[in-house]
């Protein structure tokens, strides 16, 4: 059971993702138990409108009359600013959940990962996929052997986005994959190989192609881009006994299981091809399931999914590719 009257939050950034996070907070947080910290003012009234309980900051978080009233820091300001911010709270004493990418450097993921662990504190990483329901039922059917032995997966995550400049798009939306990807297969690929091109703007691609090789023969590819000509994010997850087909972009469907394949017969290989099977799960918010995970995990003194080991084996994928892109 969530003792939310035992948190005590703050919130650092509320740009649009950290207003996700206010809003999923208000939802299971005693809002007396909220403080918001961000430097625009405008951000004030926005928070009034969700409630007027909700306290907000336009100072540093360290600044704050009582910072030590807080034991769990959100942390949704610019991936740059996510290393110093992070390390901070953590010396102070507080429990940590962090937007990706934890931090841009492994380095400085693995400084913040041994520092959670000395001072025994909760680092925790905002993969939210790994808290959709269709996620967790494709990791519970790869452990009940629903679709036998895992060989091969592939994402594509595809848009005519927002061009960033910041970042390119294998950091924008790879992470994402990536740790689905590490979830599933619950292991660190052995190569990394990555390549892409850059179109609109010199030297950031806007799309990337990304191959993960596992041990036990298992492969899996990413392809990210934000210059597309329609919106696709489907995950396809093979084994040698079915496949599941994960389309959180559409409205209905989502996930389904095709009993698809071949076997050998009498020394020949013969294809098993059969209609798919939708899989129904239970429509949990992903952010809202994500947040309370980082709460019980402060309160019962768990290991959260999405850890700090979790976010490094992330990163350093992230970084092996992204060395492999520049080397072209």
């Amino acid at each position: 059971m969530l003792k939310t009257e035992n948190i005590k939050l703050a919130i650092i950034g509320a740009g649009r993702w950290g207003m996700n996070h206010v809003k999923t907070a208000a939802s299971l947080l005693p809002h007396e138990n909220i403080v918001v910290f961000d430097s625009n003012p405008e951000t004030e009234q926005k928070i009034r409108q969700i409630s007027d309980k909700i306290q907000y900051s336009s100072l540093p978080f360290f600044q704050h009359s009582n910072v030590d009233d807080f034991n769990a820091v959100i942390i949704a300001t610019p991936a740059e600013t996510h290393f110093e911010i992070a390390k901070k709270c953590m010396l102070a004493g507080k429990n940590v959940l962090v937007e990706k990418p934890i931090t841009l450097v492994p380095e400085e993921a693995e400084e913040l990962l041994n520092l959670s662990l000395s001072l025994n504190l909760k680092l925790m990483v905002g993969h939210v996929l790994l808290f959709h329901p269709a996620v967790l039922r494709i990791k519970d059917g790869i452990e009940k052997d629903e679709i036998g032995t895992l060989q091969y997966i592939y994402s594509n995550r595809l848009n005519l986005g927002a061009i960033r400049s910041e970042e390119n798009a294998l950091w924008s939306f790879a992470p994402h994959d990536i740790s689905v990807i590490q979830y599933l297969v619950g292991d660190n690929p052995i190569e990394v190989q990555a390549n892409g091109g850059a179109f609109v703007q010199e030297g950031i691609e806007d799309s990337t192609l990304t191959f993960l090789s596992y041990p036990n023969n298992v492969k899996a590819h990413i392809f990210v881009s934000w210059l597309h000509p329609f919106k696709e994010q489907r995950m396809v997850i093979i084994g040698d006994k079915g496949m599941y087909v994960f389309e959180d972009s559409l409205k209905t469907e989502k996930l389904k299981f095709y009993k698809k394949g071949f076997k050998e017969v009498d020394g020949v290989i013969e294809k098993f091809d059969a209609d798919y099977e939708v899989i129904n799960f239970e429509e949990t918010m992903p952010l809202a399931e994500e947040q309370k995970h980082f709460y019980l995990s402060i309160l019962n003194n768990t290991t959260p999914r999405t850890d700090g080991k979790h976010a490094l084996e992330v990163l350093e994928i992230l970084d092996k590719a992204t060395k492999k892109l520049k080397a072209e």
